[in-house]
């Protein structure tokens, strides 16, 4: 079917509802027309065919009567059988060729007597078969001649002659459908042109109707294209009471309903938005104050008693966790109210990958991974530095904190239009229902599962942000048991469009692992 679509009249049955329209109803019209053309030429073939079987029929047994009054009326002392019997074939043929109503063939045990240059083919052999049975029988034939005449069309009437002390004389009377034939041509054509008349003037009523049916319809569709394009003040012409103004009075009633609905969550996101950004300055001032204090607790902590200072130290590390949570919240407010901008420059992916291997190596040797860098050469793109580190880190941090202790690999890969970093780990992993959820804010897969490296939850909300602030991909994938792989794919300059990625959003062990031979 796909290789169907290519072809214009399947591509224009798919996209235009008239041509649907149209060519259904122009199918089942052909339908209906062949078959009532049919019982129409099937019905009038046989009533004439009838009429003429019956006419003939009378008009056959009207003469072989006189016939054979008159054979019956014979002087056999006078006059011979067979002389009586070329006699009356001779004046049966003559009396046929006036008009040229018939022709007759009289077979003799020794000749045929008859029309002159009537061929002997003429006669179906079947008919022949069925007058030495007695009673009248006709059937269609072809007449043919001997000499240059045309065959033509015809009915064969058979009976037989009864001479005294003679077997029966076969008598076949042949009359030509010539004029029958001509009709029924005449009838055909009209029943074609009639049913071409109506073809034509069906298909162009039908398109037409359509046409008015589908109007509304369609700037229903365009409506809905523009209130999807943003334009809700946009509104369709209302016309007329019926069903189709109905249409329109409810699509522009929607409208209203959505301007309403969409200013109020632009309002309440707005609301928000300075909500959240209004919070995270104003409890900068006292965190600041707090800090200041923990931060003398926490350097005279030797001189508390043991749960003192261990509560010194819980207030400092809290305090560290909470002033990132406020970071994180900054930069999504940032985000939401699109305020966010890059400061690019051409950077080589390799060695950021490498400066943040090597600043989170005592986290992970803290947790027992070991961290490795996979590169091809260098892998120059023009990127944001501080928002690129930024995803690094949370993606090395995820992998560290869900990484279960086993190796973790760093791949960067780059081709003439791409390049890719990809954080590989084979830790507890995720199922794929969960890969779509991983970026939402605040989500955990496993929510009894504490954290052991810190985070606030927003990590990969705010890489996910990153990446699509440098027009680039950031995907997510995980299996159960098999661990998780997170690829950034950016373009190699900022504003051109991503087609392809150099590595795989599935990891090329798995693919190995878990492929299986066709058999």
């Amino acid at each position: 079917m796909r290789g169907l679509a290519r072809f214009a009249p399947f591509r224009l049955w798919a996209r235009s509802l008239p041509f649907r329209v149209v060519l259904s109803t122009l199918a089942a019209a052909m339908v209906i027309l062949v078959a009532t053309g049919w019982f129409l030429m099937d019905q009038s073939s046989r009533g004439i065919m009838n009429g003429k079987t019956q006419t003939s029929v009378a008009e056959v047994s009207a003469v072989v009567a006189s016939m054979q009054r008159d054979l019956s009326t014979t002087d056999l002392r006078t006059t011979s059988v067979s002389e009586r019997i070329n006699r009356l074939a001779r004046d049966a043929a003559n009396r046929g060729q006036v008009g040229n109503q018939y022709f007759v063939v009289v077979e003799t045990p020794i000749s045929q007597i008859g029309t002159a240059g009537l061929a002997a083919d003429s006669i179906p052999d079947r008919i022949r078969q069925a007058v030495g049975e007695g009673g009248l029988w006709s059937t269609p034939t072809m007449i043919r001649f001997n000499d240059s005449r045309p065959d033509e069309p015809g009915l064969v009437v058979a009976t037989t002659l009864t001479a005294p002390g003679q077997a029966p004389y076969p008598v076949f009377f042949l009359f030509s459908t010539a004029r029958e034939q001509q009709t029924l041509a005449v009838v055909q054509q009209a029943a074609l042109a009639t049913g071409l008349f109506l073809l034509a003037g069906l298909t162009l009523t039908v398109y037409l109707i359509s046409l008015q049916v589908l109007r509304p319809v369609r700037a229903a569709r365009l409506a809905a294209e523009s209130l999807a394009a943003g334009h809700l003040e946009d509104r369709m012409a209302v016309v007329g009471t019926e069903d189709l103004a109905g249409l329109a009075r409810s699509m522009n009633h929607m409208a209203e309903e959505l301007d309403k609905k969409i200013t109020q969550l632009q309002n309440l996101s707005l609301v928000q938005q300075r909500f959240v950004s209004d919070v995270s300055h104003e409890l900068r001032t006292p965190l600041t104050t707090i800090r200041m204090a923990a931060e003398v607790l926490h350097a005279h902590r030797a001189a508390f008693d043991p749960v003192s200072g261990r509560s010194s130290e819980l207030l400092s590390a809290e305090l560290d966790r909470f002033e990132e949570l406020l970071t994180d919240l900054l930069e999504i407010s940032r985000f939401d109210a699109g305020a966010a901008e890059l400061a690019l420059d051409d950077i080589d992916l390799v060695a950021l990958a490498g400066e943040e291997l090597d600043a989170l190596q005592r986290l992970a040797e803290g947790t027992g991974s070991v961290m490795k860098l996979d590169a091809d050469g260098r892998c120059v793109a023009e990127i944001d530095t501080r928002r690129i580190r930024r995803i690094l880190r949370n993606l090395i941090t995820n992998a560290i904190e869900h990484g279960e202790g086993r190796p973790i690999t760093v791949y960067v890969r780059g081709d003439d239009r791409a390049v890719a970093i990809a954080v590989r780990d084979h830790g507890v992993g995720f199922s794929a229902a969960e890969a779509g959820q991983v970026f939402n804010r605040f989500w955990r897969a496993d929510p009894s599962r504490g954290r052991r490296v810190g985070g606030t939850g927003l990590g990969l909300s705010i890489s996910l942000e990153d990446a699509r602030l440098h027009g680039g991909w950031l995907n997510a994938w995980g299996r159960p048991g098999l661990g998780a792989q997170f690829r950034l794919t950016l373009p190699r300059r900022a504003g051109e469009p991503l087609e392809a990625s150099p590595w795989p959003v599935v990891p090329p062990d798995v693919r190995e692992v878990t492929s299986v031979p066709l058999r």
